[in-house]
């Protein structure tokens, strides 16, 4: 049962939204996230930098052992590539690993932290029973992803300012137009341009508006809002100590 996939597994050997499995997980991840940034802070820079390629190398190896275990039980398919926003995340991570870029990593901040942080409060592998392969490595992926970019942030290594955010939405749009063709030619779901998942809070524009893509240009400000206001607060209150 340990590398059966959610397709294949029986019914009634998941876990409940919002249950205690799930909430032990976000417990666990909002421990690491605090813990980390306040050690990570603490090193010298040279570590910091060790630190941030060691993660960014660790979460793009963990998600091709993920890979590599669907290809040997031949359960890989097309909807297995990384062109979902958290496995764009990834491919991100891995490039910012290599040669950092501001767009990329201001990015990271304003859209791999939520579009994580919403995988994680709303899990689409439910399925999966505890001790599970990709129940694990779905929970710590999503917990690596928001953490990643915490530590840019909080070493200040990632521009956070509206203008980085916008260019970040452009970025966006220029993903998200060729994987709505892939989607087209491979009758995939990425970035779910063509249907919300179940349970996914893009289930409600469907509802309300006949289509769930308005809640993209309708959500996009807000989450923006949300991330640029902590750091707004934080800078504030940064200057007036100083």
């Amino acid at each position: 049962m340990f590398f059966v996939t959610n397709e294949n597994i029986p019914e009634g050997l998941g876990f409940q939204a919002f249950g205690s499995v799930h909430l032990l997980w976000l417990l666990a991840g909002l421990i690491l996230w605090v813990t980390a940034c306040i050690f990570f802070r603490r090193l010298p820079e040279k570590k910091q930098n060790l630190c941030l390629k060691l993660l960014g190398s660790y979460i793009f190896l963990q998600e091709l052992v993920k890979d590599i275990v669907l290809l040997v039980l031949g359960e890989f398919g097309w909807g297995h590539l990384p062109f979902h926003l958290c496995g764009i995340n990834i491919l991100l991570i891995a490039f910012d690993v290599c040669k950092p870029v501001k767009t990329v990593r201001s990015f990271l901040y304003y859209f791999a932290i939520p579009g994580a942080a919403l995988a994680l409060f709303f899990p689409n592998w439910t399925e999966t029973p505890v001790l599970n392969f990709f129940h694990i490595h779905s929970f710590t992926i999503h917990i690596l992803l928001v953490l990643y970019p915490l530590l840019l942030v909080t070493t200040h290594r990632a521009p956070t300012d509206l203008k980085s955010a916008l260019k970040g939405v452009g970025l966006l749009v220029a993903m998200a137009i060729p994987v709505y063709f892939l989607n087209l030619l491979w009758d995939t779901n990425f970035m779910f341009l063509m249907e919300p998942d179940s349970g996914n809070p893009l289930e409600l524009f469907q509802t309300l508006l006949g289509s769930h893509l308005w809640g993209f240009p309708i959500l996009l400000p807000f989450v923006i809002l949300i991330m640029y206001i902590p750091v707004y607060l934080i800078g504030k209150a940064r200057a007036k100590s100083e």
